[in-house]
């Protein structure tokens, strides 16, 4: 019987990461702490809307803040030309 180390995010807990396994168990730390350090920039995008947004609902905050951290680097790239938010794929519901 072999052994595997699986990493999981603080952040996200232990039973919620077995509970999403494809998701939030990683077979390597690096792996690990780039979902942590995403989890961290979701964190503050959300605090910065619920300052900025009052009225915001925490849920929404969430959600908003946590799908501009998954994909930072497409908004990144959208600050030096604007167009490619417009042309990016949206994942399929």
């Amino acid at each position: 019987m072999a052994v595997q180390s699986l990493f999981y995010s603080d952040r996200d807990g232990l039973e919620m990461a077995l509970k999403n396994p494809d998701s939030m168990l990683f077979t390597t730390k690096a792996d690990a702490d780039a979902r942590d350090k995403m989890l961290e920039l979701s964190e503050n995008i959300q605090l910065w809307f619920e300052k900025k947004i009052p009225d915001m609902p925490e849920e929404l905050a969430e959600q908003c803040a946590l799908l501009i951290a998954e994909n930072k680097d497409l908004f990144q790239k959208t600050l030096k030309k604007p167009e490619i938010l417009a042309e990016a794929e949206t994942p399929a519901d």
